[in-house]
């Protein structure tokens, strides 16, 4: 006969191997071709198979529905995701942020700008506003996230400006093109972003140190892991811990995340990471609302005041 303390270290040992034993099916948007992110990813999911005891299987999706519907159906526990598909997911398929990328130089995201040259007059966004008549302004590409979408709500909508008509002229460019055009002064002020910023330093410090920031949105978030809200929480605890440790100090991981997306480690985050994303796609929506000639006035102001709502429930 067993003794008790057998029985209970022989049901210890047996609960550690039902979790190391558990199958894990990890989800990759299809940002490139499903080779070449298998190429990327796979050291990544057999590192984690060492050191979590989980076995780890990878889905590569032709599309990004493909991933979100597949963890709906759960098919696939845990993913990796932009922040509008970690939206869907959270939103439609059981999905919870857990931890964000960090980029190999440190940072979490990129920011949207305002610049003009460092010789203007324009000491600050107020002096923008107070002055928007006299200026020639330079917006990014209709299609830019930082160039056009950032600006137009965090700058501009939520200061209850109209930038069509705020200024002398507005134009659309590129941001290279608006950074050359403030240079050349044939415009006074214009949208950017940190990494084209950041580029020009390196490439032409000479010519970044003529320019001067106005102004900078809040931090556009990388990329966010998302697991499904059910996972056993055990599992999520040895995936999490691997995870925000992983790339610490280890070389080999840390070549590991570089060729994946000159990715250099992680970090915990949460669901909070997706609001200023969810504020982007509510400001998209609502800019539609405002332009769609079919609506009525009832029904263009009951449109407006629903997502105006949803906008003031979303605190940064």
């Amino acid at each position: 006969m067993f003794k008790p303390h057998v029985l209970f270290v022989a049901a210890l040992i047996a609960a550690g191997a039902s979790v190391q034993a558990q199958e894990i099916n990890f989800g990759i948007i299809a940002t490139d071709t499903a080779s070449t992110q298998r190429e990327r990813w796979e050291p990544f999911f057999r590192d984690m198979e060492k050191k979590t005891g989980l076995k780890v299987k990878s889905f590569y999706a032709p599309d990004y529905a493909g991933v979100i519907e597949a963890m709906r159906f759960n098919k696939i526990q845990v993913a990796w995701y932009g922040n509008k598909s970690a939206m869907e997911a959270v939103d439609r398929a059981n999905g919870e942020v857990f931890a964000q990328v960090m980029y190999a130089d440190g940072t979490f995201g990129y920011k949207g700008l305002l610049i003009t040259r460092q010789d203007s007059a324009l000491q600050s966004l107020d002096d923008v506003f107070k002055n928007g008549k006299s200026l020639n302004f330079g917006i990014g590409d209709p299609n830019s996230t930082s160039g056009f979408l950032v600006p137009s709500f965090y700058l501009f909508a939520k200061n209850k400006v109209d930038y069509r008509t705020a200024f002398k002229t507005v134009r659309n460019a590129s941001h290279g093109a608006n950074i050359q055009a403030v240079l050349a002064r044939q415009i006074d002020v214009a949208t950017n972003n940190t990494e084209e910023i950041d580029k020009l330093r390196a490439s032409k410090p000479e010519l970044a140190g003529q320019l001067r920031v106005l102004w900078e949105s809040p931090l556009i978030p990388s990329d966010p892991f998302v697991w499904r809200k059910d996972l056993d929480p055990a599992v999520k605890a040895r995936i999490k811990d691997f995870v925000v440790n992983y790339a610490k100090s280890d070389a080999e991981e840390k070549t590991i995340l570089k060729n994946i997306y000159n990715y250099g480690g992680f970090r915990a985050s949460s669901n909070d990471q997706l609001i200023p994303i969810r504020q982007l796609e509510l400001y998209k929506e609502r800019s539609k609302v405002e332009n769609d000639a079919a609506l009525d006035a009832a029904a263009r102001a009951r449109q407006l005041a629903e997502i105006d709502a949803k906008l003031a429930a979303l605190k940064l």
